[in-house]
């Protein structure tokens, strides 16, 4: 990995090509992020920069994340990833990185979390096909169905498709474009949809597969 931020989902829009086709986009407010912490393999056993996003007030902080940010000197943030770059050398702590380190045309993986659905049924969460609604099946069309066989093994195999909590979970979203850069305001623009509602926290990296 040879950089990567820490963001927050604006929302989608579109913009224009220069053939004049339409490019569905996702606006992502990227950066600016401080380097809270620089890691080695010297002290910790690998390298690594820890860098944080979004000023937080102080009085949202406890004493021990408080003396984290004194010691690196920089406010207090709400977001703090670590990520393990190729070479860590060009790196202080307190340095700050905006949106312009990634160039258009770059590809990314957007990391992020799920919107939360709640519980959901196996239809919706596993895309089950529904029963039979004409005859024999009961007084809904929607359950999940047989669940495995009756004796043997007499229990229900871990890892079974059912129904459950749907969303809020960990999502990697590989191999996206960057489309547009807008420097000033640290926003850019990513071909293609991105996981999480408007407003949730996304981490943007090179892509492993570019």
């Amino acid at each position: 990995m040879k950089k990567g931020l820490i963001g927050r989902k604006v929302g989608m829009t579109q913009i224009f090509a220069d053939n004049g086709n339409v490019i569905p986009v996702t606006v992502v407010e990227l950066g600016p992020c401080a380097v809270v912490q620089k890691k080695t393999a010297e002290n910790d056993g690998y390298d690594a920069v820890q860098l944080g996003f979004d000023d937080k007030k102080i009085a949202r902080v406890n004493k021990p994340m408080k003396g984290h940010f004194d010691k690196a000197g920089v406010a207090p943030k709400k977001a703090l990833r670590e990520f393990r770059f190729d070479d860590i050398s060009s790196y202080n702590v307190g340095d700050i990185l905006k949106a312009d380190v990634f160039a258009v045309g770059d590809k990314v993986d957007v990391v992020g979390t799920s919107k939360g659905k709640g519980t959901a049924g196996a239809i919706k969460r596993w895309n089950f096909g529904r029963l039979k609604e004409s005859h024999g099946t009961g007084p809904v069309a929607r359950h999940a169905g047989s669940l495995g066989a009756c004796s043997d093994p007499s229990r229900v195999f871990k890892g079974k498709k059912l129904a459950g909590h749907l969303g809020s979970e960990r999502v990697t979203v590989q191999n996206l474009e960057v489309a547009k850069i807008d420097a000033e305001n640290n926003l850019i623009a990513i071909k293609g949809a991105i996981p999480g509602p408007k407003k949730g926290i996304v981490v943007v990296v090179d892509s492993v597969k570019a």
